[in-house]
């Protein structure tokens, strides 16, 4: 009887790379295989040359995207070399070489920008890593960028968030091939979460965005910033900036594309994120933010990063362990 094909993966790889965008998802694959699973990895440069990651490293390839013909699943790694400057073309047409013969193909962390580049994304929902969402949204309008999802599936093309995203979104791939027990086995073998809760925004710096260009609205902000549980209603905060609410609400519409209400509570909420940090309760944090209980914390973290505050911050606690 004839062995079945394995499921071959391209990886594309280049100068600059980040190498946990790649050794994540080989640990992934490769953990499938021990446990029944049929994966061949093949690492691939755009002209075949091994290439140098971004800690320095040289990393060999197997062989260029141009002496193979198909693979079932292609990934493409990031690196910070694609944020802030044009795609280099080889790499662009490698991945859209190997889009076209791929049966899917996949973008780890900023390798959306090559897949972007690549007219690839035109039309489809897509991420990646948060500090670059934003990026990502502004030179390629026609991509519906989804800023807090650790990864996306649009038809058959995959993207996924910051680095180790990278395992997830491999790890969801498994389960498309193979089903939920074979990749629950390779989670637990690999001691990380099958599904993560919540999105990437709860590892954000900060949900609030630039800050305002206008003097006025600045000094609204940072009042709002030195007191975060004080008392803002709108009519005040215009008072203040020496305006009507009118022309106050139409300036946080213009500059910050937001109302009062809602950019108030995002500053309360990243407040709320550093204290819990810091190690406060969750009804300390609420109180001090300017959320009032921890009901009312409780809520606006699930609207805004879909956990509750304890559980982000048992994801975000000190990792030095206890002395007593």
């Amino acid at each position: 009887m004839q062995k079945p094909t394995a499921h071959r993966v391209g990886v594309l790889v280049f100068d600059g790379m980040k190498l946990l965008d790649v050794s994540g998802p080989a640990e992934v694959f490769s953990e499938a295989n021990l446990l029944g699973a049929d994966y061949e990895l093949v690492l691939l440069s755009p002209d075949g040359a091994p290439v140098q990651t971004s800690i320095g490293f040289n990393l060999p390839v197997a062989a260029s995207v141009y002496d193979h013909e198909a693979f079932d699943t292609v990934l493409v790694s990031g690196g910070e070399v694609l944020v802030g400057r044009p795609i280099d073309t080889a790499v662009r047409d490698a991945a859209l070489h190997l889009a076209k013969h791929a049966g899917r193909i996949a973008s780890i962390c900023t390798g959306a920008f090559i897949l972007a580049a690549a007219g690839l994304l035109d039309g489809r929902s897509a991420t990646t890593h948060w500090r670059h969402a934003r990026e990502l949204a502004v030179g390629y309008p026609s991509v519906s960028v989804q800023p807090d999802s650790i990864y996306v599936k649009d038809g058959t093309v995959y993207t996924s968030a910051g680095v180790s995203a990278g395992i997830d979104l491999a790890l969801a791939l498994v389960e498309e091939d193979y089903g939920p027990e074979l990749t629950r086995a390779v989670a637990r073998s690999l001691v990380v979460y099958m599904q993560r809760a919540g999105g990437q925004s709860q590892y954000s710096a900060s949900l609030t965005g630039p800050a305002p260009r206008s003097s006025a609205l600045r000094g609204v902000i940072d009042a709002v910033k030195a007191d975060p549980a004080g008392e803002y209603p709108v009519p005040e905060l215009a008072q203040r900036a020496r305006m009507s609410v009118r022309q106050l609400t139409r300036l946080f519409h213009d500059e910050l594309a937001t109302t009062p209400a809602k950019y108030i509570e995002g500053l309360r909420f990243d407040e709320a994120k550093a204290l819990l940090d810091a190690g406060y309760t969750p009804t300390m944090a609420a109180q001090r933010s300017g959320f009032g209980n921890s009901e009312t914390l409780r809520r606006v973290f699930i609207s805004r990063i879909g956990i509750a505050p304890s559980r982000y911050q048992q994801g975000f606690a000190t990792t030095v362990e206890s002395q007593y």
